[in-house]
C-alpha cells in the first residue's frame, strides 16, 4: 500500500508511491475527460480526445480535438503552453498517438517539448497500435502512467467506445433506443375520440433522444416506421456537428414516397438500402430528390443487416442509432448486431402487453434469444426514466 502524507491524510486524498496526490490526478483526468466531450459530434471519425498540461499545481494550458480543426489535444495544448511546457504533466484521456496520419505523432512532439510526465485515461483501441505510444515515451525517460482510478479509464472509454469498436470491427456500434410503457407497449391506444398520441414519453425524454442523435454519425429505421409515422429522423438538438447526421432507411421493396418527410428534407444525408432495383423510375426519382440509393443483397426477405452495417463502417461511419419498430430491432437482434440498449420508460400502463407481432399464418412461433444486458445504468428525465445496458463487451477484440 502507498504511503500517504500527512496533509493528504488530513484532506482525506491518497498519495502514490512517489508521494503523488492521486485526488489531483483523477481531478485532472476528470478535465480531460470534459474537454474530450467537446468534440462530440465533432471530432468523428477520429477519437475525442482532451488534453491538461499542469506545472507546479497549476493548469498552464488545454486543448481537445475536432477533425476539422486537424491538430491533436496534445498539440493544441502544448502550442499554447509554450516553452511552459517542459518539465510539465500531461493529463489525456487516450494514448498520445505514434503514428503519422494527417498529423505527425503526438508522442514525438511530446519529448520535444521535454514534458516530465504522461497519464493517460486509455491506451489507443486500435490493436496494430496500441500501448506504441506509451512505450515510446517511457523510452524517452518521461514518467507515464495509465490512469483508471476512480473510474477515470472506464469513462475514457466510454466516451470513445463507438470509436474503439469500429477501429477494431469496421462497422459501427449500433445502439438500440426505443420508448416503452411500464408494461412493455410500443405504442399508445386510441383515445375515444379516434385521436392517437404520437409519443410515449416526455419532452424531457426526447431531448434526451436528440441529444442521443448528436452524439450518433446515423440514425436508423425501417419503412416501417416511415409509412407508419412520417418522421424526419434529424438531430434537432441545437448543438453543432462537423457532418449531417446520416438518416438510414432499411426498404427491402423501395416503397418510400417522394412526398415524405426524410425525402423532402433530403440534402445528401439520406441513405435507402434496398434489395429492388436501384434503376428504376422509383429510384430514380428519389435519387433526383437527393436520395442515396444503394443495393444490398436480401436476407429473409430484407436488406441484409450485417450487409448494411459493413457498408456504413466503410463509409467511416462510426456510430449507429436504431430508432425502429418491433420488427427491425427483433431481427437485429436476433442478428446478434446490436451492441447496445437504452430503453426508456414511461410511467404509464395501457394493458397491450407484448408489442412484437405474432408469427405469420401458418408458421411456428420461434422462442427469440433470451439476451442479459450488463453494466446497466438508469436515469431519470422528467415523469420517464431510461435504462442503458450492453449486450456484448464493446472493449474487448472479439
Amino acid at each position: 500500500m502507498p504511503r500517504e502524507t500527512a496533509e493528504m491524510k488530513a484532506a482525506g486524498g491518497a498519495a502514490d508511491a512517489q508521494g503523488r496526490d492521486l485526488s489531483r490526478d483523477q481531478e485532472y483526468m476528470a478535465r480531460a475527460l470534459e474537454l474530450a466531450a467537446g468534440g462530440r459530434g465533432l471530432a468523428s471519425p477520429n477519437p475525442m480526445v482532451g488534453a491538461v498540461l499542469v506545472r507546479n499545481g497549476k493548469v498552464i494550458a488545454e486543448g481537445f480535438h475536432t477533425y476539422e480543426g486537424l491538430r491533436h489535444a496534445e498539440i493544441i495544448a502544448l502550442e499554447a503552453a509554450g516553452e511552459k511546457a517542459r518539465g510539465a504533466t500531461v493529463y489525456v484521456n487516450l494514448e498520445p498517438c505514434s503514428h503519422t496520419g494527417r498529423t505527425g505523432p503526438c508522442s514525438r512532439a511530446l519529448i520535444a517539448a521535454g514534458v516530465a510526465r504522461v497519464v493517460a485515461g486509455m491506451i489507443d483501441p486500435n490493436p496494430a497500435v496500441a500501448g506504441r505510444g506509451l512505450k515510446e515515451l517511457r523510452a524517452a525517460g518521461i514518467q507515464v502512467d495509465c490512469s483508471c482510478t476512480s473510474g477515470a479509464c472506464a469513462e475514457a472509454r466510454r466516451l470513445n467506445e463507438a470509436f474503439g469498436w469500429w477501429i477494431r470491427k469496421r462497422r459501427p456500434l449500433v445502439t438500440l433506443k426505443t420508448a416503452l410503457t411500464l408494461d412493455g407497449s410500443l405504442v399508445l391506444p386510441r383515445s375515444l375520440n379516434g385521436s392517437e398520441s404520437r409519443w410515449i414519453t416526455s419532452e424531457i425524454s426526447r431531448a434526451e433522444v436528440h441529444r442521443m442523435r448528436h452524439a450518433s454519425d446515423a440514425i436508423m429505421t425501417g419503412i416501417g416506421t416511415i409509412l407508419a409515422d412520417d418522421p424526419l429522423l434529424t438531430d434537432r438538438s441545437g448543438l453543432p456537428r462537423r457532418r449531417p447526421l446520416l438518416r438510414v432507411v432499411l426498404d427491402s421493396r423501395l416503397r418510400l414516397s417522394p412526398k415524405s418527410q426524410v425525402v423532402h428534407s433530403a440534402k445528401g444525408d439520406v441513405l435507402v438500402f434496398t434489395s429492388a432495383s436501384a434503376s428504376g423510375a422509383h429510384a430514380k426519382t428519389l435519387s433526383a430528390l437527393g436520395v442515396e440509393i444503394f443495393p444490398v443483397r436480401a436476407r429473409h426477405g430484407r436488406p441484409d443487416l450485417r450487409a448494411v452495417l459493413e457498408e456504413l463502417g466503410r463509409r467511416d461511419i462510426l456510430s449507429v442509432m436504431l430508432e425502429a419498430g418491433p420488427l427491425l430491432n427483433q431481427a437485429a437482434l436476433e442478428a446478434d448486431l446490436v451492441e447496445k440498449v437504452r430503453l426508456f420508460y414511461a410511467p404509464t400502463l395501457v394493458g397491450l402487453g407484448r408489442s412484437l407481432p405474432g408469427p405469420p399464418a401458418g408458421k411456428r412461433s420461434r422462442m427469440p434469444p433470451v439476451r442479459e444486458l450488463s453494466g446497466l445504468r438508469t436515469e431519470n428525465f422528467g415523469p420517464d426514466f431510461a435504462v442503458e445496458g450492453y449486450l456484448r463487451d464493446v472493449y474487448r477484440n472479439r
